[in-house]
């Protein structure tokens, strides 16, 4: 019984290999790919330009916003403390505004991120797809990915640089 169950156990193993074998894995730069594609270059310098468009209006409310609070500062000991109170809640409120303001420009800047990135995604995805099936692999893992050990499988990137005409 128990030459039974170590045989077993061996042949077992013998499968579990010659099935993990059987399966054809490939790795690719994933991120070298991105940065070579013509569309992920202008992708990046219209979110850049966006950014920085946002940046500069935001900028200048900011500092009309801080222009006003030294004002009212300097006017404070010549006002009545009810129109202190009342400048403080209307800066208060002003910089509350600015902050929402602010999480609408970061909102407007990653919708327009994902807008432009997906078009991006799908041709990326298609094009590995279809150098997965060209070269008959199972599996292609990025080779810049974390969860990869050992990358001494084939190096598909150049394959799927020349699907997607790079």
């Amino acid at each position: 019984m128990k030459r039974l169950s170590v045989l077993f156990a061996a042949v077992l193993m013998m499968v579990s290999f010659t099935v993990i074998k059987a399966q054809k894995l490939a790795h690719a730069d994933i991120a070298g790919i991105l940065t070579a594609m013509p569309e992920m270059k202008k992708a990046n310098e219209q979110l850049e330009a966006l950014g920085k468009m946002k940046q500069a209006e935001l900028g200048k409310l900011q500092q009309a916003l801080e222009t006003k609070a030294q004002g009212y500062q300097q006017e404070a000991a010549k006002q009545t403390a009810q129109v202190n109170q009342q400048r403080q809640a209307e800066l208060q409120k002003e910089g509350e505004n600015l902050q929402k303001m602010n999480q609408a420009a970061q909102k407007d800047v990653a919708d327009k991120q994902e807008a432009l990135y997906a078009p991006i995604d799908k041709k990326l995805n298609d094009a590995i797809t279809a150098v997965a099936k060209a070269k008959g692999l199972e599996y292609v893992f990025d080779a810049n990915g974390q969860g990869l050990v050992y990358k001494g499988g084939a190096d598909v990137t150049a394959d799927i640089k020349k699907q997607l005409g790079l």
